[in-house]
């Protein structure tokens, strides 16, 4: 398995990472680790939320999109 080695830790980043290592029961090295996977896992998505989330933007907008704007907008980049 593959090592790195990270230089001119500031100490105050260094004490925030030990302290969230201490926090999750887990060693320095794992909790980086653990920090550097975060962004690449996938998200879940809660559809409802996203839904509504929708729902709200299009009470706000003052405009309707039709189902041919939207056909219309999709294939402006494959007419090229």
């Amino acid at each position: 398995m593959p090592s790195i080695t990270i230089k001119n830790i500031p100490d105050n980043l260094y004490e925030k990472i030990k302290k969230r290592a201490e926090t999750n029961r887990r060693s320095i090295n794992n909790e980086i680790i653990n920090l550097l996977e975060q962004p690449f896992a996938p998200q879940k998505i809660n559809v409802r939320e996203l839904l509504e989330q929708a729902r709200m933007i299009r009470k706000k907008m003052d405009f309707i999109v039709s189902e041919d704007d939207i056909r219309y907008a999709k294939n402006l980049d494959r007419e090229c």
